[in-house]
């Protein structure tokens, strides 16, 4: 038998893929619902599911304006970099109790590790929280990350985006992002990547150029994916005029 070629084995696949890490990588939406709803209380005022919504898969920034609106908070000069580092380290915590990695993700990174797919984890969580989440999930199988402290806006701009096509060197057309929030998915849109959502209700309206896992797979989130899925789902991203990044209904 014909000993198979690296390229062979990248056949098909897109130049790199690119992890967001809360709610896609790992299920921790709840822990920052905990620390969203904990923040709401220190600034006054019970938080509601409509108003945390607004916040998922936002910067920390955009998550206090929205809170301190609500609660009627007026903030103080440090304020906002107090409560950052209080929220910081209260997720932390809750990461060590409670850090649940979907089932499949591990599977699949393997097998993409092994095909050789330039891989990087970019997500909004500053670099001191991520790190050992990220070790946690198995650091080995990516070439780096992109924490929100380490670009000039996080998600839902598409920096962090830019900055990971750069940092492998390819075009951020020829990159799959994985993505649970709206803010994260509008990011990966808005730099030209190849995007399928993986929102936590399954009706959930995603922006547009992104593709729900649930019209591509048949199992909840990732569980059972394999890398023949990824190169399935890549051929329809990239065959389909509509997924093409811009493109518009």
């Amino acid at each position: 038998m014909q000993a198979t070629t690296p390229e062979a084995d990248l056949a098909g696949l897109p130049a790199a893929v690119f992890w967001d890490m809360d709610g896609t990588l790992t299920d921790s939406e709840p822990l920052w619902e905990k620390a969203t709803y904990r923040l709401s209380r220190q600034l006054g005022k019970e938080l509601v599911p409509e108003v945390r919504e607004l916040t998922v898969g936002g910067t920390f920034a955009g998550t206090f304006a929205i809170i301190a609106d609500y609660a009627g908070y007026n903030p103080q000069p440090g304020d906002e970099q107090r409560f950052e580092a209080d929220m910081q380290d209260y997720v932390a915590g809750l990461y060590d109790q409670e850090l649940v990695i979907f089932p499949g993700v591990r599977e699949l990174l393997e097998q993409l590790h092994a095909a050789g797919v330039p891989m990087m984890v970019t997500t909004n969580t500053q670099r001191a929280v991520a790190d050992p989440v990220i070790s946690a999930i198995g650091s080995q199988y990516f070439v780096g990350s992109v924490c929100g402290d380490e670009v000039p806006a996080g998600k839902p701009a598409p920096d962090m985006y830019l900055e990971a096509a750069h940092r492998v060197g390819a075009d951020p057309a020829s990159c799959l992002v994985f993505e649970d929030s709206q803010a994260g998915m509008s990011a990966a849109v808005a730099a030209g990547c190849r995007v399928i959502g993986l929102p936590a209700e399954s009706n959930a309206d995603l922006p547009t150029g992104a593709v729900p896992v649930c019209s591509l797979h048949t199992a909840s989130h990732l569980a059972g994916a394999s890398i023949a899925d990824v190169r399935r789902w890549w051929a329809v991203l990239t065959l389909n005029p509509q997924h093409a990044p811009g493109a518009q209904d």
